[in-house]
């Protein structure tokens, strides 16, 4: 063979050889993206599996809160009406003036007691509200912001 053709076909070889080097660089470069892809995928779902956990408990928050108000308040309207009956039964059948003087105060004292107890009652159940909100739900909100997305909350292994 002449070296005419020689050179031209080493070139050639070389052209092959440097194509193929540079497909097989290029499917890796892709392995690596698809990999790097499926792990940003994962820490964007497990932030959002985070938040999510996070938004369900303020909302059995809200809904215990909302249970003990509402629950406390049917109790209340039960417990007015078993009292206005009593008092007003009172009222109605005795026949001692005094008696009725001396019972009209105590359901005037009962009122207000029970006004105040069933309004402590919510006011507590909401300052227990606000307090679990900063301490637990506050913690849980700072913890979800200080987290790297797709790291791990413990130092790095020196992988």
């Amino acid at each position: 063979m002449s070296t005419s053709l020689i050179i031209p076909a080493v070139l050639l070889l070389a052209s092959l050889i440097a194509l193929g080097f540079t497909l097989s660089q290029l499917q890796a470069s892709r392995r690596q993206l698809r990999i790097l892809n499926a792990q940003r995928i994962a820490a964007q779902s497990d932030i959002q599996k985070r938040r999510m956990e996070l938004e369900e408990v303020r909302n059995r928050a809200k809904l215990l809160e909302d249970t003990v108000s509402g629950g406390a308040s049917a109790v209340e309207r039960v417990h007015k009406a078993i009292s206005n009956t009593t008092f007003g039964l009172i009222d109605l059948f005795s026949r001692d003036e005094e008696f009725r003087q001396s019972a009209r105060k105590a359901r005037d004292t009962h009122d207000q007691t029970s006004t105040t107890v069933y309004k402590t009652v919510r006011t507590t159940n909401k300052a227990l509200h606000i307090l679990a909100d900063t301490l637990i739900i506050g913690k849980a909100e700072k913890q979800l912001a200080s987290r790297k997305p797709g790291g791990s909350d413990s130092p790095k292994t020196g992988k």
